[in-house]
């Protein structure tokens, strides 16, 4: 483990804040290098790269210099802001995991991850329990993108034994940095709105109901996929992850256990759209077959915690 050498792009979004610090404690912060497009506070902490993915040049001179083995590749655009712009959606998406699938191709590194997203499913999927395997159908320009990526993904591996690894996160929500983009964004939003203000104002409809994982968990399984034996990873496209599922209106309930004041109002959006083509509830049975994913934290937890660590903010 110790010589392990991990770059993580993309450092400063919503996983990658949590997940540098999870991996420097693990590996030793000068081992784990953080890199995104623009300067963050995570240099203070350790070794830190400003690189953009879609360079190709930059990215194999930043990994030979740190003589980089393992890559996070965290950097896209997500799903409400792809909407916005498509082009640059499919561009950023889809270069930036070519770019590292070919240094790994080269066994200029030796492991990938590459996050996929519920977003592959789409409107005629199974909404409930949804499986491994199954139809998919998405109808977003970050759905499609990840749809593609996982071909991608298992397609190298075949090709050319590259070691990639991927699980098609739910909604993530985690109190140590904000969203950036998602149609899940509401259930991080929503804790902050309830300190701040007493109230919020959904941007989907109150019984929309959507598979979500707090992210200590997403973490956890994060590592937990790249530090398993390569031949326990039997799925090279990406896994089911799931964690618990629940809608604006049960989350609001469980907030006025810590804040009975707080009110909610619904005025749903274009995100509505995108929620309605989307799983309700995940199976991560094969998860939890080939390399032991559980996770720790329901609903109750989940809020409990963050409640905990806003309020000292």
């Amino acid at each position: 483990m110790a010589q392990d050498k991990i770059l993580v792009i993309g450092s400063s979004g919503q996983i990658g804040t949590e997940l540098v610090q999870s991996l420097r404690t693990v590996y030793g912060a000068d081992n784990v290098i953080a890199s995104d497009i623009k300067p963050t506070d995570q240099a203070k902490e350790g070794p830190f790269e400003v690189l953009d993915v879609m360079n190709a040049h930059q990215l194999g001179e930043v990994v030979t210099r740190h003589n980089v083995n393992q890559v996070y590749l965290l950097a896209a655009l997500l799903s409400a802001t792809a909407e916005k712009t498509p082009k640059l959606g499919w561009e950023l998406n889809m270069q930036g995991l070519f770019n590292v699938l070919n240094l790994a191709k080269e066994k200029i590194i030796d492991r990938v991850y590459w996050p996929s997203s519920i977003a592959v499913f789409g409107p005629n999927t199974p909404r409930e329990n949804t499986p491994q395997f199954t139809i998919m159908e998405p109808s977003t320009v970050y759905g499609i993108s990840k749809q593609a990526g996982e071909r991608w993904c298992e397609y190298y591996h075949k090709k050319y034994n590259v070691d990639v690894r991927s699980l098609r996160y739910p909604g993530l929500i985690g109190w140590q940095s904000a969203p950036g983009g998602g149609t899940t964004d509401y259930a991080v939003h929503i804790f902050h709105e309830a300190i701040k203000a007493g109230k919020y104002e959904c941007f989907l409809s109150e019984n929309t109901t959507l598979p979500m994982m707090y992210m200590p968990d997403a973490i956890k399984a994060t590592i937990g996929i790249m530090q398993a034996d390569a031949d326990k990873v039997k799925i090279r496209s990406s896994y089911n992850l799931a964690g618990f599922s629940f809608s604006p209106k049960d989350i609001a309930e469980e907030i006025k256990k810590h804040i009975p004041s707080f009110t909610i109002s619904y005025n749903p959006d274009s995100r509505q759209q995108i929620a309605d083509s989307w799983p309700q509830s995940i199976n991560a049975s094969e998860a939890s077959k080939d390399w032991g994913w559980k996770p720790d934290y329901d609903l109750k937890r989940m809020t409990d915690d963050m409640f905990k660590n806003l309020k000292k903010d």
